[in-house]
């Protein structure tokens, strides 16, 4: 699961304006970029408490996740101490923590094809592919 959210965080970095963003903003953009269209599969307060179990989750293995909150609207929303701390190397780990466990939900709950139909969706021009999920291309 690790890889493939590093992929998408990625992905993101590369897509990103303006070029100097942040690891850990892009992982913020990844749950973004899957609110959309899970909400619209899940409802909005379907997504929201997928996300925020993952953030829950996240939490056990970082900590610093506890100044981020989730908006009714299942919109990431943070305090200026975690603000603060995005550009750090904890904030990164942080937030590609998020995403994983994000991920690994959504392999739970759907599964792997949905899930990896959902992520190509989201990103078709990516190259993405996952060992863990027998190598397959999205």
């Amino acid at each position: 699961m690790r890889s493939l959210a590093q992929r998408l965080i990625a992905e993101e970095l590369r897509a990103s304006s303006p070029p100097d963003a942040t690891e850990s903003r892009a992982a913020l953009r990844v749950c973004e970029k899957l609110r959309r269209p899970l909400s619209n599969f899940a409802g909005v307060a379907g997504f929201r408490s997928l996300l925020l179990r993952a953030l829950a989750l996240a939490k056990v293995e970082a900590p610093l996740l506890g100044g981020l909150k989730v908006k009714p609207d299942g919109t990431p929303e943070y305090s200026t101490e975690f603000e603060a701390q995005l550009d750090s190397k904890p904030g990164a780990q942080a937030s590609a923590a998020l995403v994983e466990q994000l991920l690994a939900l959504l392999i739970t709950f759907i599964g792997e094809a949905l899930t990896l139909r959902v992520v190509h969706d989201v990103w078709p021009r990516a190259a993405l592919k996952d060992p863990k999920f027998g190598g397959k291309q999205l």
